[in-house]
């Protein structure tokens, strides 16, 4: 749709499905005190292999949606690849520039939610994002497919362009720059980010909607964490 095309504000939505009757019953697990591994890495170590298993039904365990806010506190969300994951926390790459990029550099703090449905599981991390250091990027951007380091120059995310042409035009451009077998530098505005996380909460669906969440919450600076089984 055009970016100056009006849609009136009386518009009737289209029939369809009605999402207040569609209801499913999460009867597939339980979690307790007792399962959870020592440390909140550990735990979603367990839970990324379980996803990430062939047959689950998880299509892309790393896929996240990750939530972030401007300096005025306007909420922004959208689904990312997780692309490591430690003790430090979880990182994720992008392109500075984006409404991401800005935000989490304007107000350092963000949320990812990894939503295994097909498992009727959850994870939920909070906490603060920085950026990870040069070398990190530079390491992981080498190991992309080529198509994927032209892509990281060719867009300009969250930018508004003409058409598609104007960024086909582009990748082209790129790819006569820096013909196969020529090494793509990295971009300098593109790079990771990691979320750094206060709390890690680990949701599973029960029967009744009554459903078990154990979260990990930073008790001191020492690394030192908590547990804690929140009402559903």
């Amino acid at each position: 749709m055009p970016a100056d095309t009006v849609v009136p504000a009386d518009t009737a939505v289209p029939d369809g499905p009605d999402p207040a009757g569609q209801r499913q019953s999460y009867q597939t697990g339980r979690l307790e005190r007792e399962q959870l591994a020592p440390t909140w890495v550990e735990q979603f170590a367990r839970w990324f292999a379980d996803a990430s298993t062939a047959g689950r039904g998880v299509p892309e365990a790393n896929a996240a949606v990750f939530a972030t806010a401007s300096a005025d506190g306007r909420p922004s969300a959208r689904t990312v690849l997780l692309k490591g994951f430690d003790h430090h926390g979880f990182v994720i790459y992008t392109n500075y520039t984006s409404r991401k990029g800005r935000e989490s550099a304007e107000n350092p703090f963000g949320s990812l939610v990894f939503p295994w449905y097909a498992l009727e599981r959850q994870v939920v991390a909070i906490g603060a994002v920085e950026r990870v250091s040069r070398t990190e990027t530079e390491h992981y951007f080498a190991s992309r497919p080529r198509g994927s380091q032209l892509g990281a120059w060719a867009s300009h995310q969250s930018q508004i362009i003409e058409s598609r042409d104007v960024l086909d035009a582009r990748a082209a451009e790129l790819a006569a720059r820096w013909p196969v077998g020529t090494p793509v530098p990295t971009p300098p505005f593109w790079g990771g980010l990691r979320l750094v996380p206060d709390t890690v909460e680990f949701w599973q669906g029960r029967t009744n909607r009554l459903h078990d969440r154990l979260r990990y919450r930073r008790a001191s600076t020492a690394d030192r964490w908590a547990v804690e089984r929140l009402s559903p």
